[in-house]
């Protein structure tokens, strides 16, 4: 998508029509969000995380441009508005990616291990995010190596099974092949 914006934003950028606003400049430009959709279903696995967490993320950056900052330049202007309240969803971010104690950090350290394994996974996984906020883990989730997000969007409850393994999951050998092989600049850096 970076590249289909850039070209993009070539083709329709014109010197006649750029404008100083303050000490920025600007031109016609075009942006592109790409919203998965949230996911929950019966069973939810690995690839649902990803998904919901990339939507937890677009989540955080709509409400930081729409919200935060827009209502930070109109506090600058003096424009009269009514405070617009909006749920922060950091703490799930922060569940999910933090450095050492997020979710992608414990599975992380599995894949790398040796040893490690989806069972030793979710062990450290109630371990260390136990006492989050948005972490759910019942008596009725742990035998089945289950726990449970409090998203943005509602609660998803996600299966451990394969995840040490499909974090894993490399490029096949055809696929890096193919992409080496190109004789387009932008496909061969994306190695």
């Amino acid at each position: 998508f970076d590249f289909i914006v850039e070209m993009i934003n070539k083709s329709i950028h014109n010197e006649k029509e750029v404008k100083k606003r303050g000490d920025k400049t600007v031109s016609a430009c075009i942006g592109l969000l790409d919203i998965f959709g949230f996911e929950t279903f019966e069973s939810n696995t690995y690839e649902q995380m990803c998904i919901n967490y990339t939507n937890e993320t677009l989540q955080q950056h709509f409400n930081k441009h729409v919200f935060k900052l827009e209502q930070q330049e109109y506090e600058r202007e003096g424009i009269l508005w009514k405070f617009i309240s909006f749920p922060d969803n950091q703490d799930v971010l922060d569940l999910v990616e933090m450095k050492r104690v997020g979710i992608m950090s414990v599975l992380d350290e599995q894949c790398i291990v040796e040893w490690g394994s989806d069972d030793k996974f979710v062990q450290q996984l109630y371990h260390r995010c136990g006492g989050h906020d948005r972490f759910v883990a019942t008596p009725q989730q742990t035998p089945y190596a289950k726990f449970s997000i409090e998203h943005y969007a509602g609660y998803v409850e996600y299966s451990t099974e394969e995840w040490v393994e499909k974090n894993k999951d490399q490029l096949p050998a055809a696929s890096v092949e193919l992409i080496q092989s190109s004789t387009f600049d932008y496909v061969t850096k994306l190695q």
